[in-house]
C-alpha cells in the first residue's frame, strides 16, 4: 500500500522513489511490456545524480528558466503553482523558475516574476514546498531587465508598433536604466545612465533577493547574467561604455557580477549551489566572446560559482546566431574542458532523447537544461527513459499511463 501524509490538509502520496528516478524492472513488467528488459548498466549518465554541494539532483534534465508573463506586482499564482509542479511531478531532476526580478523596474515587464519584498516569499514557498514533494531540486532564477526592462509581454508582440511599455500598461519608462545610456533598438526605451548610486543598490537588490529566496526553501540559485540584461550589458562593450570603475577594461565590466556573487556567497547557505547563466557570446563582431567567458568561468570558480549555464546572443540586434539543434552545446564543452571544478550546463535547441544523452555521455556538459520542449512534453523525463531503454520511477498517480514497448494482458 502506498505511504500517505495524514494531514487532511496537507495530504499526498509519498514518493519513494521519486519520479523520475531509475528503478530495476521486474520480470512481470518486462513481460507486461513495460520495460525492455533490465536497465542498462551502467546507467547513461543523463539518468546518473549529479552531486551539488550538499544536493544531488537525480538526473541530469532539467527545466530551462522561461518567462511565463502571469504576474501581476510580482507575485506567484496558482497558474505557477500547477506549471512548475507539472514537471516536478514527471520526473525533472531540477526546475528552475523563470527570469524572477529583484527590483520593481527589475521586471521584463509588467507580469513577470518578482522577488523584491518579502511578501512574495510565500507564493514561492507553496511552489517550491510542491516540488519537493517529488524529490525534485527548486531552482530560482534572479536578474534585472536593465534597458531591456519595461517591456510587453510576450502575447502582446505584433500587437503594437514597439515593445514598449507604457504606464499604462503596467510599465515604468520614466526609470529604464542600464550602464549607458543607449537603447537596445528603436523597439525598446533609451535607458538613463546608471550612478554609482544606482550601481551599488541593484547590487544590494540581488543579495536581498538571495535572502529571500532562501526563506522561501529554494535550493539552488540562478543569477541572470544573459541575454542582454543588466548584468549581461555591464559585461559586454558593445553595450557598456562607461570610463569609472564599472567599464572600460575586462576587469571593470565584470566588476558589478562579480560584486554581486561575492554579496550573494555570503548570505546564500554554503551548501546551497550557486548557478551563473551567461550569454556566451554575442555573436556580434567586437563584443563579449567565448574567450571572455572562459576566463570569467575561472574567476567565478573561486568566487564560489558551481555551474555556467551557457546560453548566448540577446545583447546587440546585429546579432547573427548559426541556429542549428545543440548550436550552443560548445560553449557548455568549452567550461567543461578548461575550467576545471566549474559544472557545466548546455541550452539551446536541444529536444531529443539520443541527443541529450549523447551531450551526456561525451563529457560535453554536466546537465542539459530543456526550455520549449518541456512546453511541447512536459513528460519529456518519462519518454526520454523509454525512448533509451531506461526503466524509470513515475508518479504513483500516472502509474496508469506508463509508456510500453507492448501490449500485453500478462
Amino acid at each position: 500500500m502506498s505511504k500517505f501524509v495524514s494531514n487532511p490538509r496537507q495530504f499526498y502520496q509519498l514518493q519513494d522513489p521519486s519520479p523520475g528516478t531509475p528503478i530495476e524492472p521486474s520480470q512481470l513488467e518486462i513481460d507486461q511490456g513495460f520495460a525492455k528488459g533490465p536497465n542498462p548498466n551502467p546507467l547513461p549518465k543523463l539518468f546518473q545524480p549529479l552531486k551539488l554541494r550538499g544536493f544531488a539532483a537525480k538526473n541530469r534534465i532539467w527545466v530551462s528558466p522561461m518567462c511565463m508573463y502571469s504576474s501581476q506586482d510580482g507575485f506567484a499564482t496558482d497558474f505557477h503553482l500547477s506549471h512548475y509542479s507539472q514537471f516536478a511531478m514527471r520526473g525533472a531532476g531540477l526546475v528552475m523558475v523563470e527570469a524572477t526580478g529583484v527590483l520593481p523596474e527589475g521586471r521584463i515587464s509588467p507580469n513577470c516574476l518578482g522577488i523584491w519584498q518579502d511578501e512574495h516569499i510565500e507564493g514561492l514557498q507553496r511552489i517550491v514546498n510542491h516540488m519537493h514533494k517529488y524529490g525534485t531540486l527548486a531552482g530560482i532564477q534572479i536578474g534585472h531587465g536593465g534597458r531591456k526592462g519595461s517591456t510587453i509581454p510576450l502575447q502582446m508582440y505584433g500587437t503594437r508598433g514597439s515593445l514598449r511599455s507604457s504606464k499604462e500598461d503596467g510599465g515604468w519608462p520614466e526609470n529604464v536604466y542600464g550602464p549607458s545610456a543607449e537603447a537596445y533598438d528603436d523597439l525598446h526605451y533609451k535607458p538613463k545612465e546608471m550612478t554609482i548610486e544606482q550601481i551599488h543598490m541593484v547590487r544590494q537588490a540581488f543579495v536581498d533577493a538571495a535572502v529571500r529566496a532562501d526563506k522561501a526553501g529554494f535550493d539552488v540559485l540562478e543569477i541572470h547574467s544573459a541575454h542582454g540584461y543588466l548584468l549581461s550589458e555591464f559585461l559586454s562593450p558593445l553595450s557598456n561604455h562607461r570610463t569609472d570603475e564599472y567599464g572600460g577594461s575586462f576587469e571593470n565590466r565584470t566588476r558589478l557580477l562579480l560584486e554581486v556573487i561575492q554579496g550573494i556567497r555570503q548570505v546564500w547557505p554554503h551548501q546551497k549551489p550557486l548557478f551563473v547563466r551567461v550569454s556566451s557570446t554575442d555573436w556580434v563582431e567586437g563584443g563579449w566572446t567565448m574567450d571572455d567567458t572562459e576566463a570569467l568561468a575561472k574567476i567565478l570558480l573561486n568566487a564560489g560559482v558551481d555551474l555556467i549555464d551557457c546560453s548566448s546572443a540577446g545583447n546587440d540586434p546585429k546579432q547573427k546566431i548559426p541556429l542549428s539543434p545543440g548550436y550552443q552545446v560548445q560553449f557548455a564543452q568549452r567550461i567543461k574542458q578548461q575550467v576545471p571544478g566549474m559544472l557545466s550546463g548546455a541550452v539551446g535547441l536541444i529536444s531529443k532523447s539520443e541527443q541529450a544523452r549523447q551531450i551526456i555521455e561525451d563529457n560535453e556538459a554536466d546537465a542539459i537544461f530543456i526550455g520549449r520542449e518541456f512546453l511541447r512534453n512536459p513528460s519529456f523525463v518519462y519518454s526520454t527513459a523509454h525512448e533509451l531503454g531506461i526503466n524509470v520511477k513515475w508518479n504513483n498517480q500516472y502509474e496508469r499511463g506508463r509508456l510500453k514497448t507492448k501490449y500485453s494482458f500478462v
